[in-house]
């Protein structure tokens, strides 16, 4: 795995002058097939890419699972039985996806505004303090961590750790995604398409986001910081905020 490297600068910190060697993510390119047909070119960083491929194809809609995945050099090849063709869009990070609107979510799962705090403080990895130049998820079965991944793009974390639910058959309408990034339509699509219930962010929403999730069905939590944060939709999954809801 390649995914951090050394390179030299020069910090300037008011009058002082140093030479330094920091710690940079590496970003890369992979070429992405569905069925040995090439589907897109994605730039994103040397770690759990058959999650990556089996997350992209599952949570753009374009298979409801995935039959296998190999990863070869810088080719990921998905095989899965296909979905109705959808029409690309450019999503908001500049990369593409599916118009794809994902089916509404039910699920039955709750978790408490204590539990909301603890899932965040998971939200970060060794690249992430290392280099400040990655994102980072996290998925949690019930309310344990199952796996942490980081790249140099947002959308691929969340791809990757949806893909590592995807090839590990987890049982997704009783987990919660949380991510570092901004949660705008295209992200919260991912989710929903996957099946999860509960989206936990450390940055904002966008108004796609917000109504996205309203109309997916998902628990959408922004702004996690500390001990607060904001729920934009489906509160009554975050057991005690709703007056007179109780899980």
């Amino acid at each position: 795995m390649t995914m951090l490297s050394q390179y030299p600068g020069i910090r300037v910190e008011g009058n002082e002058i140093v030479e330094v060697k920091d710690t940079i993510v590496v970003e890369d390119r992979f070429d992405l097939y569905l069925n040995d047909e090439l589907l897109t070119r994605l730039v994103a960083s040397d770690e759990h890419l058959r999650e990556l491929g089996a997350g992209f194809v599952v949570g753009e809609g374009l298979a409801g699972a995935v039959d296998s995945v190999q990863v070869s050099g810088k080719e990921i090849r998905v095989y899965a039985e296909p979905t109705t063709s959808s029409e690309w869009v450019l999503k908001s990070s500049g990369g593409p996806g599916t118009s794809r609107t994902p089916k509404e979510i039910r699920s039955s799962l709750t978790i408490e505004p204590r539990d909301v705090v603890r899932m965040i403080k998971e939200i970060e990895s060794e690249a992430w303090r290392k280099t400040g130049g990655v994102h980072c998820s996290v998925l949690f079965l019930e309310k344990d961590l199952v796996i942490r991944s980081s790249d140099v793009g947002r959308h691929n974390t969340y791809d990757k750790v949806l893909g590592f639910a995807v090839l590990n058959h987890i049982d997704v309408s009783r987990c919660v995604v949380g991510c570092t990034g901004r949660q705008p339509g295209g992200m919260v699509s991912k989710v929903a398409n996957v099946g999860v219930p509960i989206i936990l962010s450390k940055a904002a929403a966008t108004d796609k986001g917000i109504v996205m999730a309203d109309q997916a069905g998902v628990t959408l939590v922004c702004f996690a910081r500390g001990n607060r944060f904001t729920v934009y939709t489906h509160p009554h999954r975050i057991s005690g905020i709703v007056p007179g809801v109780r899980s």
